[in-house]
């Protein structure tokens, strides 16, 4: 059973994380799944723009880390290092619509979109210094650009939850929408853009993202080979292990 629904109507393309059962944590399989439904949206000239959105309840919990460690990414053509590079160089718009958990690339994903709307409820998180890791997503390059340096240190240093409020004075959320209105709020958005024309929406977005694309693309590879060391080393497998035994991670030896 894929855990991707997608459905195509009213020139917006939807992409539903459904995996309510486990937090909608994404694996290998549903990386590829968003990967390629990305791609057919872009490539769909019917499709003027792009809503990624989860469960009422919950957004993502990030990796499934049990997946996540059998089927490490290994390179560049990894279904996680796929579908992040169609999320930066997507030439439609793209909205997020975001209620409940939204860990790890639940956050960092959405500092490639274009519009984030996020309900009260939401709670993010970057968590990957504190599992022995880097952060992916260019997110190194982009939460300073858009937060500044100090909010960013402290978001992705510390790895705390933070919530919808946090994240909206990060600049990481659009705006924030009651719980009950979040998916309508976001469709209406949607419908919005698909309203307009077409050629001159792309070519806007690209004239703001063009300048600094090639430096997003420097920052994916460089964090991708970072992240694919420390997947490897001492920290991160204490770290790892101390998740799966419920126990506090232990660093005093390195």
């Amino acid at each position: 059973m894929s855990h991707i629904r997608t459905e195509t109507k009213d020139r917006i393309a939807r992409i539903e994380l459904d995996r309510a059962d486990k937090k909608n944590a994404i694996t290998a399989e549903m990386y590829q799944a968003m990967a390629d439904a990305l791609a057919a949206a872009e490539a769909d000239p019917q499709v003027r723009v792009v809503l990624f959105h989860g469960k009422p309840d919950c957004f993502t919990a990030g990796n499934d880390l049990k997946d996540f460690l059998q089927k490490p990414p290994s390179g560049g053509d990894s279904p996680v290092f796929q579908f992040l590079r169609g999320l930066s160089t997507a030439a439609k718009p793209i909205i997020a619509a975001v209620a409940g958990p939204a860990v790890g690339i639940g956050t960092t994903m959405l500092l490639h979109c274009d519009f984030v709307y996020a309900s009260p409820s939401a709670r993010f998180q970057m968590p990957f210094v504190s599992l022995g890791l880097v952060p992916e997503a260019a997110s190194s390059l982009l939460l300073p650009m858009v937060a500044g340096y100090q909010r960013a240190a402290e978001l992705l240093l510390l790895g705390k939850p933070f919530t919808a409020e946090k994240a909206f004075a990060a600049g990481i959320v659009t705006e924030i929408v009651p719980d009950a209105d979040l998916i309508a709020h976001a469709l209406a958005a949607a419908a919005g853009i698909a309203a307009l024309p077409p050629s001159s929406v792309r070519m806007t977005k690209a004239l703001m993202k063009t300048r600094y694309a090639p430096t997003v693309v420097e920052a994916m590879g460089s964090e991708g080979e970072k992240f694919r060391a420390q997947l490897a080393s001492a920290e991160a497998k204490e770290a790892m292990t101390a998740f799966f035994e419920k126990r506090k991670p232990d660093f005093s030896q390195f």
